[in-house]
């Protein structure tokens, strides 16, 4: 029997991993004895046999890592953070949130003493230019953004209190995320889904960047997959490196547009529009585009090979059930 605790239990990953725990009932072969689900805003239960607690707050407050650390989950999904429009909008909430609320959590689980898995969503915005074609993963990291630099701190911290015994850590650089439901948020990759998503919903999408861009991005079932994944992996293959480079589909935005123009014909590819946003193009050339991924695959982590499976993953997942 096991207890997970989930930070950003609200979000949309969050939501999805906490459906998907609820329905297996159990992970890596062990019953799941308990949810304790925390975000900004408490997370709405689903219905379930398995005990569930949903908590609201800030991390980084008082005593409040602390108390979620005190119902001692076995296993400890950290997805809590500010996106990187925002972050990068909002100097003081990015580092309150993405580094302060991380620290707070670790140091919640030294004072602790008992060594969970714990599992940091990253992100490959990490990484900054100049780039290679593609990324190897002993590439160095050196964020352009406030947002990559504060991702990479968590990692640092991931890294050294996994090395001082305090948990056994794994780090997921994460690549973009797409087709994501619901509306935009405030990433500056946020249209990446939405030039899907809101077409196959009959709307139109605003384009602000050019279409030879190249981005690599996985769908939220591969997303779940990889967390579910990293929380029940053989770490001791890792070594001392804990962060790892994930692997997904590298398309240009072009490539994007014709995979949505076969699964869903022309008439929906055309609601798609050109809006140049200098802001997000500011943020989004900073990015590097392909990752060889290679530790991460050898060590099992999967995702899809083609656009069109990322968009046939929405349609299943998100547009039908909508």
């Amino acid at each position: 029997m096991m207890r997970i605790l989930i930070t950003g239990a609200a979000g949309m990953i969050g939501a999805k991993l906490v459906a998907r725990l609820l329905a297996d009932g159990q992970l890596g072969g062990k019953a799941i004895a308990g949810l304790i689900l925390h975000d900004l805003v408490a997370p709405l239960p689903l219905p379930s046999v398995i005990p569930v607690v949903c908590l609201a707050g800030d991390l980084a407050a008082r005593g409040a890592s602390e108390a979620l650390v005190a119902h001692r989950p076995d296993v400890i999904f950290h997805l809590a953070g500010v996106v990187s429009g925002e972050a990068e909008a909002n100097f003081e909430l990015g580092y309150s949130v993405n580094l302060d609320g991380t620290r707070a959590l670790f140091e919640a689980i030294r004072s602790a003493g008992y060594g969970p898995r714990v599992v940091y969503a990253s992100t490959t915005a990490v990484f900054g230019g100049p780039f290679p074609e593609v990324i190897p993963d002993d590439f160095a990291p050196t964020p352009q953004s406030s947002y990559g630099t504060q991702k990479l701190m968590g990692e640092a911290l991931l890294a050294d209190y996994t090395r001082r015994g305090v948990m056994d850590g794994v780090g997921l650089r994460l690549p973009t995320i797409c087709v994501r439901p619901g509306k935009a948020n405030r990433a500056a990759s946020s249209f990446f889904s939405g030039i899907i998503r809101e077409p196959l919903n009959g709307l139109v999408a605003n384009l602000p960047v050019a279409r030879d861009w190249v981005h690599t991005m996985a769908s939220p079932r591969a997303a779940v997959g990889f967390f579910l994944h990293a929380a029940v992996m053989d770490t001791a293959r890792i070594g001392h490196r804990r962060s790892l480079t994930l692997p997904g589909v590298a398309v240009t935005v072009a490539e994007q547009i014709a995979a949505l123009t076969r699964v869903a014909g022309p008439k929906v590819a055309s609601l798609i529009v050109e809006a140049p946003d200098p802001a997000v193009w500011a943020i989004v050339q900073t990015w590097p585009r392909r990752f060889a991924a290679s530790r991460a695959r050898e060590l099992g982590f999967m995702a899809e090979t083609d656009f069109d499976q990322i968009i046939q993953a929405y349609i299943e997942d998100d547009l039908r059930r909508g």
